[in-house]
């Protein structure tokens, strides 16, 4: 199965010419999973490969606008380019920080959009120790009001569960996926997809030495059942399975200056890829934390402390512009940002990369 995750925008605050506001998508299988939505984020999917209409779940990292703008419209016109004729579409399910059902059924409802399919916002409750007092929304600025739109189904309300310092979205016989609290100037969460482990390979010639073909049993003992031979001897799944191959795991962290609790570098362990925002340089770092934000160095600690495989940086001022656009004599080069992240993972064997917009990264499979 393949996977692999594609930044749609890599700058902060703004969409610019040169990077789009924050938004990337991890593909699965087909499936297509959203993470952040910013204003513009339409227009640079119709540039991507990617498309619009097969994203099935949407995740918002924290409620400011460069990370959630752009999803209304994203909605609306997805529902543009929906077939009405078509039966039983799917719900869209959108993950995010409490406040987020509101604003949507406001915007939705305010501008008489009309959507073709279903869709439910699940919230997370955030803690008090996740941003300054100022940043903590109040309870009447968050809380619902009037019906629910005319396509919004009941979603859940995810409170932090304490025993693992996460919250758990939801688990099919894929993935499990978990968010973790994140500190920024207004509540911010991280999220962590982890694919389950996949059965190991048939040893297809002991199989054979046994006396069974390729067919219907094969596909019982692949799913770990047993299986009863001519002889009457019953075959377990393990005896003829290679070993599991591992499943990955991909965690996007929000923005943020500092990780809350344990439960982040807990879940985010032995990451293939973990997403983090480097939005100054290292130099800036006073800067970057009055304002709730890392530097590669900062981010480069959270790797190494989880011992990614990758860490990629994202979600840099648009003073940097990327390696395609830098001419000589420009002040800021995005580059130095990797640089400082390599220097600091010295001897860890963890890679870096520098997202720009329309980067594609790709998952391999963890064979054992």
């Amino acid at each position: 199965m393949t996977m692999d995750v594609t930044f749609l925008g890599t700058g902060s605050a703004y969409p610019s010419p040169h990077r789009g506001a924050s938004a990337l998508v991890l593909r699965a299988e087909g499936d297509c999973w959203l993470f952040d939505c910013g204003e513009g984020t339409q227009t640079q999917l119709m540039k991507s490969p990617l498309r619009a209409g097969r994203i099935t779940k949407v995740f918002i990292s924290h409620l400011h606008g460069d990370h959630l703008f752009g999803l209304p419209g994203l909605l609306c016109t997805v529902s543009l380019n929906t077939n009405p004729e078509q039966q039983h579409l799917s719900c869209v399910d959108i993950y995010g920080p409490r406040g987020l059902r509101h604003f949507l059924r406001v915007t939705l409802g305010l501008t008489g959009s009309q959507l073709l399919f279903p869709y439910a916002v699940h919230e997370l409750e955030p803690t008090t120790d996740q941003s300054p007092v100022e940043g903590q929304l109040r309870a009447e600025v968050t809380a619902e009001c009037g019906p629910l739109h005319p396509q919004e189904q009941p979603g859940r309300t995810i409170f932090l569960d304490v025993s693992s310092d996460s919250y758990l979205l939801f688990e099919d016989n894929k993935f499990l996926v978990k968010a973790f609290r994140l500190f920024h100037r207004v509540p911010s969460f991280g999220f962590c997809v982890q694919e389950h482990d996949r059965p190991g390979r048939l040893r297809t010639e002991l199989l054979k030495e046994l006396g069974l073909k390729p067919g219907p049993l094969y596909g019982r003992l692949k799913a770990g059942q047993p299986v009863t031979l001519e002889s009457g001897r019953v075959l377990l799944s393990t005896e003829v399975l290679e070993e599991a191959v591992p499943g990955r795991k991909v965690c996007i962290f929000g923005d943020c200056s500092a990780v809350v609790g344990e439960g982040p570098l807990r879940l985010c362990s032995g990451a293939d890829v973990l997403v983090h925002e480097a939005t100054l340089g290292d130099e800036q770092r006073e800067k970057a934390v009055d304002h709730g934000h890392s530097t590669p160095a900062m981010a480069a600690a959270v790797a190494r402390a989880c011992r990614a495989r990758r860490l990629v940086l994202c979600h840099f001022s648009q003073r940097y512009k990327p390696c395609s656009l830098q001419k000589e004599g420009d002040g800021d080069d995005v580059s130095e940002l990797k640089r400082q992240a390599e220097e600091a993972l010295q001897d860890s064997g963890v890679e870096v990369t520098l997202a720009e917009d329309f980067l594609t990264v790709p998952v391999p499979l963890r064979r054992p």
